[in-house]
């Protein structure tokens, strides 16, 4: 008995090639779920590692700004890809399109209103991926289990047609099947703590973009207060009494 069961191939491969249809399918399904997750996780991790630095640098510039024109001539450098540069021009835009018009809190709320769309619209980009990754971490191990239930299924079956219980009969096809379900393991733990971590810094990421916003929203509504101030500016006293006497 113990020298059937040392012939019989347990290696991760043997196994695989001893494994039922079914059960093959479901192992290449998860190896191709896992070399997703992680296609995934190195795409996406020098992606946001480079978003994120730049957008800190921009906003550390930013906050040596006075006006939204010196933010703008900030942007230029920035390049046209910067997010940065982005919500400038949106502010800038909805101030030419709104020429003429003397309801400075309207031109703010329309301008906030932009530039919360407009964080918002990044961060459903920056979020590409993670659909996936949830479901991968999510249904993985119950694919897993399907296999191993299918596995154990036809060990079962071929004991019941060779009418032994030898364990050299019964070990190799438990083992298969109990394979499935540490792949769907191996497939579904690093889906799940990946998911978590980009969620987390894509969190972090929008709170500085929206900080950036935030500044930007700043200096717009600063320049329209010190226009409409200087407009509104009252005669002075002396000025007026020389006219009266002239």
């Amino acid at each position: 008995m113990t020298n059937n069961l040392m012939q019989t191939d347990l290696s991760v491969w043997g196994m695989y090639q001893h494994a039922d249809i079914v059960v093959k399918i479901v192992m290449i399904g998860l190896i191709l779920a896992s070399v997703v997750t992680w296609a995934i996780f190195f795409s996406k991790s020098v992606e946001l590692f480079t978003q994120k630095r730049r957008l800190k640098r921009e906003q550390q510039q930013l906050g040596n700004a006075r006006s939204l024109d010196e933010a703008c001539e900030m942007a230029s450098a920035f390049g046209v890809k910067s997010l940065s540069t982005v919500l400038i021009n949106e502010a800038q835009n909805e101030l030419e399109l709104s020429a003429g018009s003397e309801d400075n809190e309207g031109i703010k709320e329309r301008t906030g209103f932009r530039l919360e769309r407009r964080v918002a619209a990044v961060g459903r980009h920056m979020g590409r991926g993670n659909g996936f990754l949830a479901t991968i971490g999510a249904i993985s191990p119950f694919i897993g289990l399907f296999g191993t239930v299918w596995g154990i299924m036809n060990s079962f079956i071929g004991i019941a047609q060779s009418q032994t219980t030898n364990l050299a009969v019964v070990a190799p096809g438990i083992a298969e099947a109990l394979l499935a379900t540490a792949i769907g393991l191996v497939a579904a733990i690093p889906a799940v703590v990946i998911y978590n971590i980009f969620a987390r810094v894509i969190g972090g990421y929008k709170a500085s973009l929206g900080d950036v916003a935030a500044q930007v929203l700043l200096l717009q509504s600063r320049d329209l207060d010190l226009e409409a101030s200087s407009q509104a500016r009252p005669v002075p006293v002396r000025t007026a009494q020389k006219l009266r006497v002239s």
